[in-house]
């Protein structure tokens, strides 16, 4: 069964964070749909077709309009909006575990270079950027951000733990701080260890040399499979944008896909 790509429940939460339409300078072509442009834009970012062989008489816009309002709605904020809006809902219903909460990181390759990319230490130097994911317990995005490949992962545990939004749970109070955090060896620092105490949050950080084979990923296993799911959307396999800000607002909104799967698994 193909799922369908802007069901009603998804753009009922995503019109009315829209922003008001730019005023037009000039006459021109009435303003392309709302929801079609949407629908245009989690085409391209589930097929990872280049936005100028977007089938325009499929969707009634071209795909430069497609890339325009993605624009505009990722400089409006909108993604991130949409994502908190989707973690409270979930949260209410109790989908939201902050008992633990995992972080890991994938990189993708970026043929057109541009901010936030760099050598790739995994891909032979070649120009590359790096997603990174702080997860739950179940594996629900909770927070992420874009860096050069070159950035050591170490670098972004404090930036994503402090970002995390308050999550409205069954008893109507926000949460936003998970009382462990995995990481792998990666992480493994003292200045770490103790920056997450300070926050009141259990390390729970593997060990070079002392934590033992059997035991890595007992709960890390979770934001690996985030990952995997990532990069199922295939704009985000990738860094086809020469623009950071497009490409972490394709980025949020694939969170946002993944959230809203959560959600109403049926759809």
């Amino acid at each position: 069964m193909v799922r369908e790509l802007v069901p009603d429940a998804f753009w009922q939460r995503v019109a009315p964070l829209l922003p008001p339409p730019r005023p037009k300078k000039k006459l021109g072509r009435p303003r392309a749909d709302d929801r079609a442009a949407l629908e245009a834009i989690v085409f391209v970012l589930r097929s990872g077709i280049p936005w100028e062989m977007l089938p325009r008489k499929q969707f009634g816009l071209s795909g430069m309009t497609a890339w325009r309002r993605l624009e505009e709605w990722t400089e409006a904020g909108v993604w991130e909006k949409l994502q908190h809006q989707l973690l409270d809902e979930l949260g209410l219903r109790g989908r939201v575990d902050l008992s633990r909460a995992s972080i890991d990181s994938s990189s993708v390759r970026a043929s057109k270079r541009g901010p936030f990319t760099g050598p790739n230490p995994t891909d032979r130097a070649k120009a590359g950027s790096k997603h990174h994911l702080l997860v739950e317990a179940h594996g629900l995005p909770l927070t992420q951000s874009l860096t050069a490949a070159n950035v050591h992962d170490t670098h972004e545990l404090f930036p994503l733990v402090d970002s995390i939004p308050p999550v409205r749970m069954p008893s109507g109070q926000r949460c936003f701080r998970p009382r462990k955090v995995h990481g792998d060896k990666a992480y493994a620092s003292k200045k770490n260890r103790r920056g997450l105490r300070k926050r009141g949050i259990a390390p729970r950080i593997a060990r070079p040399g002392v934590e033992s084979k059997e035991r890595l990923g007992r709960h890390r296993w979770v934001a690996e499979r985030t990952l995997a799911w990532k990069n199922q959307l295939r704009r985000l396999r990738v860094r086809d944008e020469r623009r950071d800000d497009v490409h972490f607002g394709f980025l949020v909104l694939g969170c946002c896909v993944m959230l809203f799967r959560s959600l109403y698994p049926h759809i």
